[in-house]
């Protein structure tokens, strides 16, 4: 849940222009700053326009990120921008840190096991230190989950800017989603506690909801792409290709996450197979 409580005072109508130079001092887009403070992109272009607050939590994340005093974004101290010591620890318990650990105990034990005492413990730090980067457990998982969707986003885009055709792409990304590295598996894992979310209508079940939604779009506009490349079957639904070869892949990552020890590998590479041979029989031309 939002809150609008603020660090040091109330923001003042400078705090907007404070944040934009802080933005442009990190010389980085508005969106990979977002980014890199674990903040939903829309929420800090609202707060920026001044159509929406910032909370004490962004506002925290802001000034460790930009190496600034949080007050001097509030407008509360009339000086200079103030710079920080670095945290000190395994990157200090900041809030990139935070976020990766809680991903990964998400994945080790559950959406609805995972503790703020956990997470401080893996950042060897105290949970005052997690709640004053997030306010409350809700907001900590649902920046960890956005993190994680993120992270997916940009190695699925490095893949496809690597790929000559549409088809070249659907081989990219059917390798990208076939669980055979630990981090694979953990992302599956993450993602089969979402999809429970999901069912459930809560918030992070509707972030994950949209995003499943963006990624069957991203395997539809492939689809299109190579039906008008020539390498993909003529008169073929890219929305129905696409609805059919993401709930194989599903289904198929989900029983490679169900075995483990040394048959997981051979699992993987059936999966694989097994989507090898779906593409090649319906989606490319013959």
């Amino acid at each position: 849940m939002e809150t609008d409580d603020v660090l040091d005072g109330a923001p003042t109508a400078d705090t907007a222009a404070r944040v934009r130079e802080v933005i442009a001092a990190a010389g980085v887009s508005q969106r990979e700053f977002a980014r890199r403070v674990v903040m939903d992109p829309s929420k800090l272009s609202r707060s920026l326009s001044g159509t929406r607050r910032f909370t004490a939590a962004e506002l925290a994340r802001i000034a460790d990120e930009g190496r600034v005093d949080a007050g001097w974004l509030l407008g509360a101290r009339a000086r200079e921008k103030a710079a920080v010591e670095p945290s000190t620890g395994v990157e200090g318990g900041r809030p990139l840190q935070i976020v990766r650990e809680t991903v990964r105990l998400i994945a080790e034990h559950g959406f609805h096991a995972v503790r703020v005492a956990d997470i401080a413990r893996a950042c060897a730090t105290s949970s005052a230190a997690i709640h004053y980067h997030f306010p409350g457990r809700a907001e900590l998982l649902e920046a960890a989950v956005r993190w994680c969707m993120d992270e997916d986003t940009a190695r699925r885009a490095a893949r496809l800017a690597e790929a000559d055709d549409a088809a070249a792409e659907l081989r990219q990304l059917i390798a990208l989603q076939t669980p055979r590295t630990a981090q694979q598996r953990r992302q599956w894992a993450v993602w089969l506690d979402l999809w429970a979310e999901a069912a459930r209508s809560t918030a992070v079940g509707r972030l994950h909801s949209e995003y499943y939604r963006q990624w069957r779009e991203t395997v539809a506009d492939v689809v299109r792409r190579g039906v008008a490349q020539g390498v993909f079957r003529a008169g073929l639904d890219p929305r129905a290709a696409a609805l059919t070869l993401t709930a194989l892949i599903d289904g198929l990552a989900t029983h490679v996450l169900s075995v483990g020890g040394p048959s997981s590998a051979a699992a993987a590479d059936a999966m694989h197979a097994a989507l090898t041979t779906h593409v090649t029989d319906t989606i490319l031309a013959p």
